[in-house]
């Protein structure tokens, strides 16, 4: 549904909030239940569009699909639709999702063959798709494109194992890959292989239905085929990008604000990431701790020059969370380079920024210095317009933060990626309405 946010910013929050589940998890994981003709049930699925659009299609595809209870979901996939995989009900369908590619790892390594239309999705920069088709040719699939139809075709009489080095250590590329390896004869090595939490959540999954991977939380894994997989229960893990934010939000609204069950282990470098821009946060078991702060200083490198936080495939700092990390420097002291590394064009949702009063300056498509107000000049509220997910909310934390009344159109973009995002922000005392 599309629509506009409405928030009336500078004022303290208070309370506790709990993260979704992880949105890219989910992508990965629902594609999994392919793999199997037995019960897989799976909790802690976020309520969003991305994540209800992919259980829509394997629905439409023949998988039996049960709401358990909010987030709780069992699915079974004995009886594959495989016309409507032909259909253009399903061009339609899957070009709208981006994580529908990831279909075709389990499609072709179960039935031994797999369409998919050329997926659309975010729009920030070249996302190739290279890498997951290299993958699926080494283990023996033959892959035809028309250019006419904008269509994709695998097939495999049978898959072999094969030792593959990815040119790019891309998630979802490598996690379409083991999908595909599970089912194939002989050992499968992937090295260069992401090695994000969700992936790792993957592999602890299907070993859990009787894959035998080794190497998880490692650039390289080891896959030795098996011939069947059965079912199993999964809970997937919080969203990082969205605990990220809220250390953000916290910081920026001068707030106190407890984020739940955050699997602190999981977080990598993102919590000491936000120290180094003067941001206290405590850890109290399973929680973060955000006390409310005045100020917030960024520190420099220990040779005085200043700090630059940048992109890096895990466990580097996610480029997800860039956006949040430029936003809350626009209030610290002191002065932050933010270097996008992995995609391009992400980082131009800062002339919104701007428009609001931050000091920034975008030195290429790239880079972008922010020279913090230390909260002495607000932001100010404006009217914008949200180009994709993340930057989404991290316009949001701007609006949230600054004086007088923003309004934020093409909100879609943040549905698709947070789960009542606005009833959650109430809760905390935020002024938001939906329009």
């Amino acid at each position: 549904m599309s629509g506009a946010f409405q928030i009336r910013g500078g004022k303290q929050l208070h309370g506790e909030i709990t993260p979704q589940g992880a949105k890219n998890e989910a992508l990965q994981i629902l594609c999994a239940v392919l793999l199997t003709d037995e019960e897989v049930r799976i909790t802690n699925i976020p309520d969003i569009q991305d994540v209800n659009r992919l259980i829509e299609i394997l629905g439409d595809f023949g998988v039996k699909v049960t709401k358990n209870g909010h987030g709780d979901f069992t699915f079974k996939a004995d009886e594959i639709n495989f016309d409507y995989i032909k259909s253009k009900e399903f061009k339609k369908d899957g070009a709208r999702l981006r994580g529908s590619i990831m279909l075709l790892g389990p499609m072709l390594a179960r039935f031994g063959e797999a369409y998919m239309p050329t997926p659309g999705g975010d729009k920030i920069g070249r996302r190739r798709l290279d890498t997951h088709f290299q993958g699926f040719v080494e283990l023996g699939a033959e892959f035809h494109y028309d250019e006419n139809e904008y269509f994709y075709t695998l097939k495999a009489k049978e898959l072999r194992g094969k030792f593959i080095l990815l040119e790019e250590a891309s998630v979802t590329g490598t996690a379409n890959i083991v999908m595909a390896a599970v089912l194939a004869k002989g050992k499968t090595r992937i090295y260069n292989a992401a090695c994000e939490p969700y992936l790792q959540q993957l592999c602890k999954m299907l070993n859990r239905m009787g894959a035998q991977i080794s190497g998880i939380g490692s650039n390289l894994l080891t896959i030795e085929g098996v011939t069947h997989l059965h079912g199993t229960t999964h809970k997937m893990l919080p969203d990082m990008v969205e605990i990220g934010s809220w250390i953000g939000l916290a910081a920026m609204t001068k707030s106190d604000i407890v984020i739940k069950n955050v699997h602190y282990n999981e977080l990598g470098v993102i919590p000491n990431t936000f120290r180094k821009l003067g941001i206290t946060l405590e850890k109290s078991g399973e929680d973060i701790h955000v006390p409310a702060q005045e100020h917030y200083k960024i520190q420099k490198f220990i040779d005085g020059s200043i700090l630059t936080i940048s992109d890096a495939p895990w466990p580097g700092f996610t480029p997800d969370l860039l956006s949040i990390i430029l936003v809350v420097a626009t209030q610290a002291k002191g002065t932050l380079l933010v270097h996008q590394k992995m995609f391009e064009s992400r980082l131009f949702f800062v002339d919104r920024l701007i428009d609001m009063g931050a000091q920034i300056i975008l030195c290429d498509p790239h880079r972008a210095t922010v020279v913090g107000l230390n909260h002495e000049s607000p932001l100010r509220g404006t009217s914008m317009v949200s180009p994709d997910i993340r930057a989404g909310n991290a316009l949001l934390i701007a609006a949230l933060s600054a004086e007088g009344k923003s309004t934020i159109h093409n909100i879609e973009q943040i549905d698709r990626g947070y789960e009542n995002i606005d009833g959650r922000l109430k809760a905390l005392g935020a002024d938001i309405i939906r329009i």
